[in-house]
């Protein structure tokens, strides 16, 4: 969407034989500060090219030696960050699907925002690792209106041009508006193929018909008419059809309010959208709550794992 920067680019200096020395002689001293200005200042290409020269040259897995040394969020961070991101992404679906009860949340925050590609590569890598399928493990893991929806994105048919239809705007207004609060009940399966089919500036265009038809911003009728997850379903769509990297802003906000913090969400976004789009996440947090997202992260998080994340910010 647009002009979007991110925060980490590939190292210009990069240097494989280099680096993989440095991070033995940091891991046999446990000097964490050489391990962040390495890993957070190369691209997850470099990464994995230090991961497989790590290999070879010391005949030691370097996430072993890794998380040998480390603890905590910061080791999940670090973890994290030595996976391709479709691979990170795929056992994160996993773990939010595994043992009892599903992390909905993340489902949510991963599969709404995705692209189509995304969508292809997360399905493909989750076969690589786990030898299962994603579809029938989200099958079996969610119901009802919910599950249609995770399905319908699973398609992975969404119209990515940037064409707009006026005409079919206004068609879809309507009928979203029908669905909704036009009638006793709401029909959901209209909501969740108009909103995981068409373009973003389509559903732009939408939303604006919508508002001028009912007299309603979009998300103010889905909070009246959805509930639970498929409301958090909905919202998500919608405020990646708008923004995506505003809808990242408020994620990490929201990871940061209140007495705990989220640090697997922190983590997601900050290491996930590193070579997308976070130095324009960055741009939305500022604007949006009047804070830049370093001192946010500065006052919410603490240790190596907060000096990891701010050095992911640049």
């Amino acid at each position: 969407m647009g002009n979007v920067q991110p925060t980490i680019v590939p190292y210009e200096e990069f240097d494989v034989t280099a680096d993989i020395k440095a991070i033995r002689k940091a891991c046999k001293g446990t000097d964490e500060d050489a391990i962040i200005q390495i890993l957070a200042n190369r691209s997850a290409a470099q990464r994995l090219e230090i991961k497989q020269a790590y290999f070879e040259k010391y005949d030691d897995e370097l996430e072993e030696v890794l998380k040998k040394e480390l603890t905590g969020s910061f080791e999940n961070a670090i973890i994290a960050m030595l996976d391709p991101p479709h691979i990170y992404f795929a056992k994160e679906l996993r773990k939010a699907m595994k043992g009892a009860g599903t992390d909905e949340a993340v489902l949510v925050e991963i599969l709404c925002t995705a692209s189509n590609q995304d969508i292809l590569n997360y399905k493909e890598a989750y076969v690589q690792v786990h030898e299962r399928d994603l579809e029938a493990d989200l099958e079996d893991d969610t119901s009802g209106d919910v599950r249609n929806l995770l399905m319908s994105l699973l398609q992975a048919s969404r119209d990515e041009g940037y064409e707009v239809d006026e005409g079919l705007a206004e068609m879809d207004a309507t009928s979203l508006f029908e669905a909704g609060e036009g009638q006793f009940g709401t029909d959901e399966s209209t909501f969740s193929h108009i909103l995981t089919h068409r373009n973003y500036l389509q559903l732009q265009a939408t939303f604006k018909a919508y508002e001028s038809l009912s007299g309603t911003d979009i998300l103010d009728s889905i909070a009246a008419e959805a509930g639970g997850t498929l409301k958090d379903c909905y919202v998500t769509l919608v405020r990646c059809a708008k923004n995506p990297q505003l809808y990242f802003a408020r994620r990490l906000n929201a990871a940061m309010k209140g007495a705990g913090t989220d640090e697997d969400t922190l983590i997601r976004i900050i290491v996930g959208r590193s070579e997308v789009d976070l130095e324009t996440v960055k741009d939305f947090y500022l604007e949006k709550y009047d804070v830049t997202l370093k001192d946010a992260l500065d006052a919410d998080c603490g240790g190596d794992f907060k000096r990891l994340l701010i050095e992911i910010l640049h």
